[in-house]
């Protein structure tokens, strides 16, 4: 219930996808109102079961975004990204994660935002050492994946509008979000294991956050954060395959996976991928890129957030059972592994 103060308002970029769709349940939680931005041509299903108010635009059209922020809200949440790791895609990715962010951060300025919350990713760290934390340095500005330059650029964007044009923003740095509401990222792992259909683990390993946490984090940081300040948001570590095996034991599926595939192999597979997608100009399954991330062993920690920020991570099983029953739910698995009988 209401204590009687205003009502605070809140617009949310990426408000169709994964995490601006858990940050939209979340902040409904907390009665703010939300504006949801949405691209007129995207499927809006999950949204539309939120009493909110959707604002059509595009990151890429300035005059859209000036129409679309309200005045003087008191929080612009920038969740969306173009998160590809295929090479092919780079040109637009850059405009979607640069550009977008600069447009985004001029239509908060003219709108008078109160604070602007961003959110960039764990990969614009060295992960060169196997641990990442709030002081470590970020070298995605020099990475060969473009992603992790793209969400670099971003931050640099941010951290000109703070130290030039007074804009109270606060930087988010997640690391591998699972949780409902996910249609493609970790939930195309997910399906596959538990249809046991899974053609191989990767080697790799690392920290896994719940989508609600991630959520409220971002909510906590319009009051606690530090205007210019980065917040890592990890969670418990776990291999892949662990993650795998708790997928398999909640389908009680009995194809569950033992081993992983050598690092050797996926980047072999990487590379002929990477060919036949350069010759055909179709997506890849699986890029160097890609590759790269999940053979490697990374640990996030998260001190400043879990002290400034009161961020609390929920455990492995509760971030994919949350998202595995939400599946279930939506229908992208069944029970068992197996749809129902048709009736005859």
């Amino acid at each position: 219930m209401s204590d009687g103060s205003p009502q605070r308002r809140a617009f949310v970029t990426g408000a169709t996808g994964f995490l601006g769709l858990n940050l939209v349940e979340q902040l409904l939680a907390a009665d703010w109102h939300v504006t949801a931005l949405r691209r007129e041509k995207l499927r809006h299903r999950d949204l539309d079961r939120y009493p909110v108010t959707q604002v059509t635009g595009d990151l890429l059209d300035p005059d859209s975004l000036v129409a679309a922020v309200p005045k003087d809200c008191d929080a612009v949440f920038h969740t969306a990204a173009m998160t590809s790791v295929w090479r092919r895609q780079a040109p637009m990715q850059n405009q979607v994660n640069i550009d977008g962010t600069e447009n985004l951060v001029d239509a908060a300025l003219a709108r008078g935002a109160k604070r602007f919350i961003h959110t960039s990713t764990w990969n614009v760290y060295d992960w060169s050492t196997g641990t990442v934390t709030e002081d470590t340095p970020q070298t995605g500005g020099s990475s060969w994946i473009n992603y992790n330059r793209s969400k670099f650029a971003a931050e640099e964007v941010i951290r000109r509008a703070v130290a030039e044009r007074d804009l109270d923003a606060v930087i988010l740095n997640p690391s591998h979000i699972v949780g409902r509401f996910d249609r493609q990222n970790w939930a195309q792992l997910i399906m596959m294991a538990a249809v046991g259909k899974l053609p191989g683990v990767p080697p790799g390993a690392g920290s896994f956050a719940h989508g609600q946490a991630v959520a409220r984090a971002h909510i906590a940081a319009v009051d606690k954060g530090r205007t210019g300040e980065n917040y890592l948001l990890g969670g418990p570590d776990a291999t892949f395959l662990e993650f795998v095996q708790t997928v398999a034991d909640m389908a009680q599926q009995k194809k569950r996976p033992k081993r992983t595939v050598p690092a050797w192999m996926m980047r072999m597979m990487g590379k002929i991928e990477g060919a036949i997608s350069a010759a055909t100009a179709k997506p890849p399954q699986i890029t160097p890129e890609a590759v790269a991330m999940v053979t490697a062993r990374v640990r996030i920690t998260s001190t400043r957030a879990f002290d400034e920020l009161g961020y609390e991570p929920s455990t492995l099983h509760t971030a994919i059972s949350d998202a595995y029953d939400w599946m279930l739910r939506e229908k992208m698995i069944y029970a068992y592994g197996k749809p129902p009988a048709k009736k005859r």
